[in-house]
């Protein structure tokens, strides 16, 4: 007896049908919109890389998270009985080469490096794309997501830092959803250290910081306490953590606590410089907050680093971002500064969808659902239909000859606003009968006429 498998997804991933799909292109045209308002140029790379490009980007933890392909044919042609022994970080150069991209910011710096002669810099990137990560899947974070990045490289300017707030200003407000965006600077993190005499644990401090909203101080003291922080310096760091008060006072505060210290300093003057610009961007930007615990756990960040989250809904960052200024050297091309931003869009529809805040979207392509009565019905409605799709109406033929109660149970189940009917009447007069599907109204309009009235809605 044959075997039905239940089909189901992988773990980790989903289907999208139409009306899922109706409000990912409703997000997606927006930023889309505005990523062309601030003049970013679309780009695609694409999914598989080379694993000599993914890794040593992200991090331990990041490396940990790639999804690797076997090589294709015998994949164990290259493996002998020692390398089984001596582990993972031997087996497998010998038998994947490639994996899926992890992010869109580490393929676009391997773009630029490759197509540095066509580029006009300081370069405007824009770039939707799905990614893929082994991550444990739960609410909001899947192992299959898009990301939405802009990005401005072959600048070290702070004007491009101010632009990217703009635009995520820009889109929010167009979105109608209440955000903050909490600003940093890996320099200040990094003089935190420097000040408390422990530099060489940066990349520790890091680590450990980016989870505090996670697991929370307890946790990463006990894990600093491993990494080689003294009780000493871990007592500092909460108690400078423990400070609350605006970004004036936060600034003031370390300013006083840097002291001397260059690289706290310079961190400092970044974020006086980027508040201060911004507040001329023309939004409100008290929604801009500056917190000297945000870390970002991604390796290759150097400065102004970001995270965008909904004020209305605990459900984590929906964009993230930053400062980077060595990542296209490990492919041949040094001293070019980039900054980015990534709009998570999967978090942003799940946050819009909790908070109602979609707009009534018309589900289906189709504005109007021709139908008739026979194949003279039949002719005419082609005929129409094309007339129609000329003038930029989006327009559907029912194929079948069948009652009408049919037509309009699949126009409604569907979607489609309005149903055209063509009768023995319509085929004399070489009009159609016309019901609109949400408020029930019918009227019988010419061909030039129901051209003109799905035009003006």
């Amino acid at each position: 007896m044959k075997v039905i498998q239940k089909p189901n997804n992988a773990r980790g991933t989903r289907d999208f049908g139409p009306k899922e799909m109706a409000l990912r292109n409703y997000v997606f045209s927006i930023i889309k919109r505005h990523f062309e308002a601030f003049g970013f140029q679309s780009i695609e790379t694409p999914a598989i890389e080379n694993l000599s490009v993914l890794t040593g980007k992200y991090g331990d933890e990041g490396d940990q998270l790639l999804f690797k392909i076997l090589n294709s044919g015998d994949y164990l042609s290259k493996v002998n009985v020692e390398d089984f022994e001596l582990g993972s970080k031997v087996l497998m150069p010998k038998i994947a080469e490639k994996g899926l991209r992890y992010d869109l910011t580490v393929p676009f710096a391997r773009f630029v490096a490759m197509n540095r002669n066509d580029i006009a810099f300081p370069f405007r990137r824009s770039q939707i794309q799905p990614v893929w990560r082994a991550d444990r899947p739960q609410k909001g974070r899947y192992r299959e997501f898009y990301q939405c990045d802009a990005d401005i490289i072959g600048s070290d300017s702070l004007i491009n830092e101010v632009e990217l707030i703009a635009l995520f200003q820009a889109i929010f407000s167009s979105l109608n959803l209440k955000t903050n965006m909490v600003i940093n600077s890996r320099k200040i993190l990094a003089g935190i250290v420097d000040t408390l005499g422990a530099n060489d644990l940066f990349v520790s401090f890091a680590v450990a910081v980016d989870k505090l909203d996670k697991i929370g101080w307890d946790s990463v003291g006990s894990e600093l306490l491993t990494n080689g922080f003294s009780q000493v310096q871990i007592d500092s760091l909460q108690k400078l953590f423990s400070f609350q008060g605006d970004n004036a006072a936060k600034i003031q505060m370390l300013d006083d606590f840097f002291g001397k210290n260059v690289i706290g300093q310079q961190g400092l003057t970044e974020i006086r410089s980027v508040l201060e610009l911004s507040s001329l961007n023309g939004y409100d930007n008290s929604n801009v907050l500056f917190d000297f615990k945000l870390a970002r756990g991604l390796s290759y960040y150097t400065g102004l680093i970001y995270e965008g989250k909904a004020v209305d809904l605990p459900f984590g960052s929906i964009v993230g971002g930053g400062r980077y200024d060595n990542l296209t050297e490990s492919f041949g091309l040094p001293n070019m500064s980039g900054v980015g931003i990534s709009f998570g869009i999967e978090r942003i529809i799940d946050v819009m969808r909790e908070l109602n805040l979609f707009p009534d979207i018309m589900l289906s392509a189709s504005k109007l659902l021709i139908t008739y009565f026979d194949e003279n019905g039949q002719g005419l409605a082609v005929k129409i239909a094309n007339e129609l799709r000329k003038a930029n109406i989006p327009t559907e033929v029912y194929p079948d000859i069948a009652k009408i109660k049919k037509s309009f149970e699949f126009a409604d189940k569907k979607g489609i606003p309005f149903v055209g009917v063509i009768g023995e009447q319509e085929i004399q007069d070489n009009s159609i009968a016309v019901k609109d599907m949400k408020n029930g109204e019918q009227r019988v309009l010419s061909i030039s006429e129901l051209i003109q009235y799905l035009s003006d809605i």
